[in-house]
């Protein structure tokens, strides 16, 4: 059985995307985050992409109503007592998701699974924090939510054969694929794509070649969409750094060391898009 009602915790980026994808998908979805101005900027992101679909004519404007309707805000994760299904895409901060993984078990009910979208932290370590390490999982969907198909699923050590068919299902049913892995630090979508990009960093470090050649000698030479700088400016370097961090200290291996360009460019705020500025500007 499917949940009827999908919490979300986290309005940002990640959450507003999956929040509406779910919402969508006809499911009653929860948002939450710690402030109003967080949560609205959250839903004028969502009324904006729907507000695409309706000019391309994918979406009439009455089923973009409807989607936005099915959409509640709050900022009291106790909101979320009904769910049986809740969502984390809060920073990637391990002190941070563990106060939000203890708070979640506490208030829902005791059958509810609790995923997180973090993209590289241990879920046998949010799962251990909990009542229901069983039902604790790993949804790591990527940027942007709605447009990318894939949702990357981590079983922790004590994940159950059930939890993970109904992350399975449920995936399914927000028209994405689901494929799993085991729980490893930087799992495989971010142990393969951090280092890639880091080693980028130190060729503009190092002045192999300005941002723009790196950036086009991968998209022309290798048919990536986007260039590693692009796409880590997109991502944001405060993001990227933390990933790595966690690469490193996982395995211990001097290759996931981070570019000192890359942490001196998070030190001066220079965090990418979002910012403003980060390997390119932005206006």
């Amino acid at each position: 059985m499917m949940p009827e009602i999908i919490g979300v915790v986290g309005s940002g980026t990640m959450g507003n995307g999956i929040a509406q994808v779910a919402a969508r998908a006809g499911y009653d979805v929860v948002m939450r985050d710690i402030s109003t101005e967080f949560l609205e900027r959250g839903m004028r992101a969502i009324d904006r992409n729907l507000q695409r679909d309706v000019d391309k004519e994918r979406l009439t404007s009455e089923e973009k109503q409807s989607v936005l309707g099915r959409i509640k805000i709050t900022t009291e994760l106790e909101a979320l007592s009904e769910a049986a299904f809740v969502i984390e895409a809060v920073t990637e901060n391990l002190e941070v998701k563990t106060e939000v993984f203890k708070t979640l078990d506490r208030v829902t009910p005791a059958h509810a699974i609790l995923a997180s979208n973090t993209s590289s932290i241990s879920i046998t370590k949010l799962g251990a924090v909990t009542n229901r390490p069983d039902k604790v999982i790993g949804m790591h969907f990527m940027n942007p939510v709605p447009v990318m198909k894939l949702v990357e699923v981590i079983r922790g050590l004590a994940t159950s054969d059930e939890t993970y068919e109904r992350v399975r299902e449920l995936s399914e049913k927000l028209g994405k694929t689901a494929l799993d892995c085991r729980d490893s630090p930087g799992f495989v979508s971010n142990r393969v794509l951090m280092p890639m990009i880091n080693e980028a960093v130190f060729a503009l470090h190092e002045g192999v070649a300005t941002r723009e050649s790196i950036d086009g000698i991968m998209k022309l030479g290798m048919n990536h969409p986007m260039g590693p700088l692009t796409l880590a400016d997109f991502i944001g370097l405060d993001v990227c750094l933390a990933i790595l961090n966690v690469l490193y200290e996982g395995f211990g291996d001097p290759k996931y060391r981070a570019c000192p360009l890359l942490r001196q460019y998070v030190d001066a705020g220079w965090l990418g898009k979002k910012t403003g500025r980060g390997f390119y500007e932005y206006s």
